[in-house]
């Protein structure tokens, strides 16, 4: 049996999502004649209360469009040091919209309302121009953390203050949602722009979508072309979005106890220096500094558990809708035996 904890990415389609992949009514997308793209387009536009939405192979490409299509050569995004649009997307916001990132010392992959006020740039011609604040919710590197509701009310406010646009990077907005009882139109209300990705937690094999105002999307599918992310027959990829909005938002709490219950025996462990707060499917924990991570990884490995290092002596475990209650009472029992 082999655990693979490293992401909630590695999941495959089950059977029942492949059958209604497979009966989905396609046409080509590219002039928007794909019946099951559209449906999905139109569903999730609806879920957030938005009036436009695109459907993009990945969560990065959807971003890297949010971006370009809020900023100008030249201009500032304001988003924490662990912001997946700045560590992870291979320097995208530079290399696609000529944009720099203003990084803020966040907590956990969080940062506060005053903290956006003391990131924006004066209005001077030798600044370079504040335009986009970006956050993510939840917080990748932050441990799966969510965001305070109250705070990203004040922010927005900070936003329309300063005329400036509001992104939310939401791969895992649905576990937060879960987590904090929240509704997609809450989101929908304060964001000019929101990428949800549907091959995450929903466990689908491909597939996220930016929804986002009207004015601003008009430009989001020639942004798409030039980015290469247009397709044809897309409906039987979208076909898998709706299965799983329909079938695997709710499950994402089983992910989130089975988190809480790994980060709990890690805890007990001697060799464990600390394991971050659980809200979600993410486990970030650190291993003493006289224990090597490399080794630490191989010694699971060895047991056919395949977690992922993320340096300095911190690793990460992502629970997810393949790892069954049979790997996590298996994972559970190797850890109460592990010895260093």
């Amino acid at each position: 049996m082999t655990i693979d904890l490293r992401s909630d990415t590695v999941t495959k389609p089950s059977k029942a999502m492949l059958e209604a992949m497979m009966q989905a009514k396609v046409g080509d997308d590219v002039f928007r004649e794909d019946e099951t793209v559209n449906q999905l387009e139109t569903r999730i536009a609806s879920m957030f209360g938005k009036p436009s939405a695109l459907f993009f192979p990945s969560g990065t490409m959807a971003n890297q469009t949010a971006l370009k299509l809020h900023t100008s050569p030249g201009d500032q995004i304001i988003c924490d040091k662990y912001a997946h649009i700045y560590n992870y997307e291979s320097g995208g916001a530079s290399f696609n919209s000529g944009v720099s990132c203003k990084l803020i010392d966040g907590h956990r992959g969080m940062f506060t309302a005053e903290q956006v006020v003391e990131s924006i740039n004066p209005d001077a011609y030798y600044y370079s121009p504040t335009r986009l604040v970006e956050i993510e919710n939840t917080a990748n590197r932050g441990g799966g953390s969510c965001w305070d509701f109250a705070e990203i009310l004040k922010i927005k406010k900070i936003c329309d203050e300063k005329y400036l646009g509001f992104h939310l990077d939401g791969a895992r907005i649905w576990n937060a949602l879960v987590v904090k009882n929240e509704t997609p139109k809450q989101y929908g209300e304060v964001f000019d722009t929101i990428s949800v990705c549907l091959s995450k937690g929903l466990g689908c094999p491909v597939g996220s979508v930016l929804v986002g105002d009207e004015a601003i999307m008009k430009n989001a599918i020639r942004i798409r072309k030039v980015f290469g992310g247009n397709m044809r027959q897309a409906g039987y990829l979208a076909a898998a979005g709706l299965y799983a909005l329909d079938n695997n938002r709710d499950r994402l709490k089983e992910d989130h106890k089975k988190a809480k219950q790994i980060g709990e025996q890690l805890s007990k462990l001697s060799i464990i220096k600390t394991v971050e707060a659980i809200e979600t499917n993410i486990v970030i924990f650190e291993l003493d500094k006289d224990v090597n991570e490399k080794a630490f990884i191989q010694k699971l490995k060895d047991k056919n558990i395949h977690i992922i290092g993320m340096g300095t002596n911190k690793l990460r475990i992502v629970t997810h809708l393949d790892y069954t209650d049979a790997m996590h009472e298996k994972f559970i029992k190797i850890l109460q035996m592990l010895q260093f």
